[in-house]
């Protein structure tokens, strides 16, 4: 999905004329939403596409009420193709000669809300784009530290970082994430209690060494926001070592938390 401050300001500079008006739809399809249990959102959609033709109806504007039904159609279509894949919400903003279309599944609550004007309805717009912009959040736990790269409220990557002790480095993880590795450490509760020891002892030096790579990751992904998340005092010395301003420390643990679970604590 593009950026949607990039979106604002396009559709800023949009103006329908006489009988070409602009449509504006945000509409609520979340289904944890406890309104939403029943598919209500069929029922806004549907109330919201013919009051404004009931009205064009009334006002017998013949050339108005054509240019609405062409919106109608494409909003109706739209909405059958990806109605078996929705997300939190759907942003339509469309013309009838085309000129204008704009519609998005968003992973964003938003609340129900029609328009039939001269210029699109763009306040929620603005409010998602400067709420939601490429955020990065940073889990850490002991040697193993896992980015998500999101935008909009949507997961575009992820990455990890493990520490591999025995060369004293952090590495990208490549493949599936395993238990944690304390190899070479000794066996059973021998093993854990030294590497408990060796971490309690580098901790400060390892998360260190691991800021650096953080703060690159943050200016190649163009990171708006960022948080950390996980216990102190991990979290707490990556905060201060690292050159990028953070936004807020979450004391939690949830490294092997789903992303979706991340992303409704951090960002709703």
């Amino acid at each position: 999905m593009e950026d949607l401050q990039n979106v604002v300001k396009d559709l800023k500079n949009v103006r329908g004329t006489g009988a070409n008006k602009i449509f504006t739809m945000y509409l609520n399809t979340d289904l944890s939403d406890p309104e939403q249990q029943s598919g209500e959102w069929k029922i806004h959609l549907k109330n919201g596409l013919n009051n404004f033709e009931h009205y064009l109806r009334e006002a017998d504007d013949q050339e108005e009420l054509k240019n609405f039904q062409k919106v109608k159609k494409y909003v109706k279509d739209y909405m059958a193709e990806i109605g078996r894949n929705l997300r939190r919400g759907v942003i339509i903003i469309a013309s009838a000669d085309g000129e204008v279309w704009f519609a998005e599944r968003v992973q964003m609550k938003v609340e129900n809300e029609f328009q039939w004007e001269e210029i699109p309805e763009l306040a929620q717009l603005k409010t998602l784009s400067e709420k939601y912009p490429k955020t990065g959040i940073i889990l850490v736990q002991q040697n193993q530290v896992k980015l998500i790269d999101t935008n909009l409220n949507q997961v575009r990557d992820t990455a990890e970082y493990e520490l591999d002790v025995e060369e004293d480095t952090w590495k990208i993880k490549q493949g599936p994430r395993q238990p944690r590795s304390t190899t070479g450490l000794g066996s059973g509760n021998l093993q854990k209690e030294l590497f408990n020891a060796r971490y309690k002892a580098n901790q400060y030096r390892w998360y260190k060494s691991v800021a650096p790579k953080l703060d690159k990751q943050a200016k190649d992904r163009e990171w708006k926001r960022i948080f950390i998340v996980g216990e102190s005092p991990a979290s707490k010395t990556l905060e201060t070592e690292m050159n990028k301003e953070v936004e807020e420390v979450i004391l939690k643990n949830m490294l092997d938390h789903e992303e979706s679970k991340v992303l409704d604590t951090v960002l709703d």
